[in-house]
């Protein structure tokens, strides 16, 4: 599996995308210049967390207009593996690869600390690594996490069975506690309706090595690279 991790002006973890999916894991990896026009040997696409453009106007709303993004959009629509982290996931909305909208958290804080996930899909491309209703724990940092999308996306999203991770206590329950922005329906990472496009605002990436922190971010980088292999 090789990976190819976007770097926009403002990019602040692709460094940690590369390095983990280099050194812990083992992948083939290589950075893609936002200027790019094309890619080539690349089968899954991160675009990493961080403040591409500097945030300015709303997250992710200047990067969609990269000369990169059009590449992004064809790879997309082959089929082949999209990963969206926090700043990532933000810009797959405003592009249109992904439904909903990521709004100002509910604290209007910026957060910056570990959450618990439950895992809400087995048979995801994205999520096979782990079991059904499992909690993992991954770090977040954002300012703009909150998602929010309309009723109608909200049943689809449901109804398909679309809906990866949600925010939730240690032991799994949805509860306001452990919903760190205010996320409807405690929604921390979705996919696209072909199974190929996912976002998630927590931080997999920092979660690849027992040393710093954990591992609990290693399955869903090893899902992708058996489902698209």
């Amino acid at each position: 599996m090789r990976f190819g991790i976007v770097v926009f002006p403002g990019s602040n973890c692709d460094y940690d995308c590369y390095w983990g999916l280099k050194n812990d894991l083992g992948f083939q990896v290589s950075f893609l210049w936002h200027r790019q026009r094309s890619f080539e040997d690349i089968d899954c696409i991160i675009l990493p967390g961080g403040f591409s453009y500097g945030d300015y106007l709303r997250s992710g709303a200047i990067a969609r207009f990269s000369p990169i993004m059009e590449a992004v959009l064809k790879h997309a629509r082959k089929g082949s593996p999209i990963i969206g982290i926090c700043n990532g996931f933000q810009i797959l909305t405003e592009v249109g690869l992904l439904p909903g909208a990521l709004l100002r958290n509910e604290s209007l804080r910026f957060i910056h600390r570990p959450v618990h996930l439950r895992i809400e899909q087995q048979d995801s491309k994205f999520t096979k690594g782990y079991s059904v209703n499992r909690t993992i724990e991954l770090p977040i940092a954002h300012g703009d996490g909150r998602y929010f999308a309309s009723q109608h996306i909200l049943t689809e999203l449901e109804n398909e069975g679309r809906i990866l991770f949600r925010y939730s206590s240690p032991e799994g329950r949805l509860t306001a506690a452990g919903n760190p922005n205010g996320s409807i329906n405690n929604i921390a990472g979705i996919c696209n309706s072909e199974g190929n496009v996912m976002g998630l605002m927590p931080h997999p990436e920092r979660r690849l090595n027992a040393s710093v922190g954990g591992t609990d971010g290693r399955p869903l980088f090893m899902s992708v690279a058996e489902a698209f292999a």
